[in-house]
């Protein structure tokens, strides 16, 4: 059971929020704004007086937590000098530098099927390829993973499908980018859903766990993976091949977040217009399975329009959103963007108030347009790292100070979101792994016992408001001795171990936010 309370002054000065210092311990009963809900009265199990604990937010550390955060983007042509442009990138009004991975969470990589297998059964990531030393780069820095899976050639200098699919007796399509001639297989075709179909079990295989890999796009048919203009063999078949493919991705990723682009011509012939009548019914097929939504067009105002909007409205809290902006400022004339731009800085601006109005979770260093974040934008920068996305930390623990060793415990923990997003712990893919729970930590902080709320359920935490439960432990059946409570949000698929970075100053032991001491008597 849960309770939600706007966070006035007088709550404010209940849970202790207007005075107490980062980590105070109180010694003394619970407050009464904190005892006013629950399940349990205090004490059961207890003995003696308890500890409150008030905890100062942490606006400023970058928490690089799962589907959250800042997307760097990967140079598929694998430049040799890609991480040395951005381990020294000039920061705005200032002499000083950032490392941009440090910033980030994720590395982004929208790649060539043909890179990834260039013939049948064989891999990139099987040898010391391109592709793999940038994978292995970006997690030897803390980066997860994050992809999309390429197929149409058009605009391409390459076929982005491989030969031994065209060989096999795929059927598709020829245009030229320039000079060259490029191909292109029909989605609906049936020997081009046999061979994708195997790589993506492949692929799945080798990428599929989600401390690895944080989102996979799930779609990537039509011009650029963007999922509009999209050519048949017979236009009839729209849907058939939508509900293949978000079926062939959840099969090859059932533990990793898979993402749609809620374009408004979603798996159409055609690249703009008025929306679509169906696309709407068919994305809502994608996030109702579990899909999260993404965007190609953040701060195009003709391309991220009113529609575009709803549909982020309409799934916002119920499935995280991830952003990228549309303009490419080194090579398009944003000038002519309705909102009047006239600066990078503008452009990076727009990009942001479209990711605040979207309460979006993710934002995106893009391949040319990263380093202006940092030259021209960096407060932007600052702003989303201290509020965008989530930012969850327990504003109070109130838990006894002393417990009988064969005593159960009782606990008040109260959580805010510093952040515009959510957690979203109620994803399928996720399946609520996400969790509070409370440890005995001994004197080298590991853990000696972990206790799980299972009520608890983060994805309802929002900004704005606090969260309050109640919790009682069974039996401590520890050694008697002197611990500390510690708190966290264990990840319940990794043996409880904390799994969420917490936005909360204060000390920190093995991942546990430091509580209190306890004496177990």
């Amino acid at each position: 059971m849960t309770e939600s309370n706007k966070i006035s002054r007088r709550t404010a000065l209940g849970l202790g929020l207007a005075t107490a210092a980062s980590g105070t311990f109180l010694a003394g009963p619970a407050s009464a704004a904190t005892r006013s809900g629950g399940r349990h009265a205090h004490g059961h199990g207890g003995v003696g007086p308890r500890i409150t604990a008030a905890f100062t937010p942490d606006t400023t550390t970058v928490l690089r937590n799962p589907l959250d955060g800042w997307s760097l983007y990967a140079n598929t042509s694998f430049p040799s000098n890609y991480w040395t442009q951005y381990d020294a990138v000039p920061v705005e009004d200032s002499t000083g530098t950032a490392k941009v991975s440090d910033y980030a969470s994720v590395y982004y990589m929208r790649v060539a099927w043909s890179l990834l297998e260039p013939s049948e059964g064989v891999y990139a990531w099987q040898s010391d390829t391109p592709i793999k030393l940038a994978i292995d780069e970006a997690r030897s820095r803390g980066l997860r993973l994050a992809f999309r899976i390429v197929v149409d050639s058009r605009d391409k200098a390459y076929d982005f499908t491989p030969s031994y699919v065209r060989d096999a007796g795929a059927q598709g399509y020829e245009t030229q980018t320039g000079s060259v001639t490029v191909w292109s297989p029909y989605p609906d075709d049936p020997v081009f859903q046999e061979k994708f179909a195997a790589f993506l079990r492949a692929f799945g295989a080798q990428y599929g766990d989600p401390a690895v890999t944080d989102y996979v796009d799930g779609y990537g048919l039509g011009l650029w993976g963007e999922g509009h203009t999209v050519l048949y063999l017979d236009s009839a078949n729209r849907e058939s091949v939508f509900r293949w493919i978000i079926g062939e991705y959840s099969a090859a990723f059932p533990k990793v977040a898979l993402a749609m682009n809620y374009h408004r011509l979603i798996g159409t012939g055609i690249g703009w217009g008025d929306p679509d009548p169906d696309s709407e019914r068919l994305l809502d097929i994608a996030f109702d399975s579990g899909y999260v939504l993404r965007h190609d067009a953040f701060g195009m105002t003709t391309y991220y329009s009113d529609w575009e909007k709803a549909i982020a409205a309409k799934w916002k809290y119920k499935r995280p959103i991830i952003m990228e902006g549309g303009w490419v400022t080194g090579s398009m004339n944003y000038s002519i963007d309705p909102r009047g731009y006239t600066t990078v800085a503008d452009v990076r601006q727009g990009e942001y108030d479209d990711s605040a109005e979207a309460h979006v979770n993710m934002m995106d260093f893009r391949v040319g347009e990263c380093l202006t974040w940092f030259a021209d934008a960096y407060p932007l920068v600052q702003q989303f790292d201290g509020g965008g996305g989530y930012r969850l930390y327990p504003t109070q623990v109130v838990a006894p100070s002393s417990v009988a060793a064969a005593a159960t415990a009782d606990f008040t923990h109260t959580w805010a979101n510093l952040g515009w997003g959510y957690l979203p712990n109620n994803i399928p893919a996720w399946n609520q792994r996400y969790k509070v729970a409370i440890a005995l930590l001994k004197a080298d902080g590991t853990a000696a016992k972990v206790f799980v709320d299972a009520d608890s359920d983060p994805s309802t935490w929002l900004n704005g408001s606090t969260t309050s439960y109640t919790f009682r432990s069974p039996a401590l059946g520890v050694a008697k001795g002197a611990y500390r409570w510690g708190i966290a949000l264990v990840d319940t698929t990794k043996g409880d171990t904390p799994g969420i970075a917490l936005a909360a100053q204060g000390t920190t032991a093995g991942g546990w936010l430091v509580v209190g001491d306890v004496q177990v008597v």
